[in-house]
């Protein structure tokens, strides 16, 4: 059925004469061109789709311990080479700017000026050996209770 209307097509261009068949033309052209982006509009919402299945969301919360990335990728401490640690800390997220950005602390107490993006930080799990040392340090219940150290 769709080659009969194909056929007719081609047959009744053959009865347009200049103006009328290059009127004919473009309104075809007009009918593929708004296809065509309607075909690359779906292509496009795939890949987003597609995409966003992989992007895992990372979010903190103020008073939440994490690690830092070693930001200087590829650094070696000497004598370990291969076996440097890749992440630094732990830290306390003291203050949270918006747009992944966040303010650290030390353990210390000591601040961090330079606000680091979330992409470079991974939450913080205590091992058998570091959860005795978090649930007593003072520090972190009096940044809980409100006073300052």
């Amino acid at each position: 059925m769709l080659d009969m209307a194909e056929a007719f097509k081609i047959a009744h261009q053959h009865n347009l004469i200049g103006e009328d068949y290059s009127q004919a033309m473009l309104l075809e052209l007009k009918g593929l061109d708004a296809s065509r982006i309607d075909t690359l509009n779906k292509l496009l919402a795939g890949l987003s789709r597609a995409s966003n299945k992989r992007v895992k969301n990372k979010s903190f919360e103020e008073g939440e311990i994490v690690w830092k990335a070693v930001l200087a990728l590829g650094t070696q401490v000497g004598g370990y080479g291969k076996w440097s640690p890749t992440w630094e800390g732990p830290f306390i997220i003291k203050q949270v700017l918006g747009l992944g950005a966040y303010i650290l602390q030390d353990r210390d107490g000591d601040i961090h000026v330079a606000p680091i993006n979330g992409k470079w930080l991974k939450k913080f799990y205590p091992t058998m050996w570091d959860s005795q040392a978090v649930q007593t340090d003072p520090r972190i219940e009096k940044e809980k209770d409100g006073t300052a150290v």
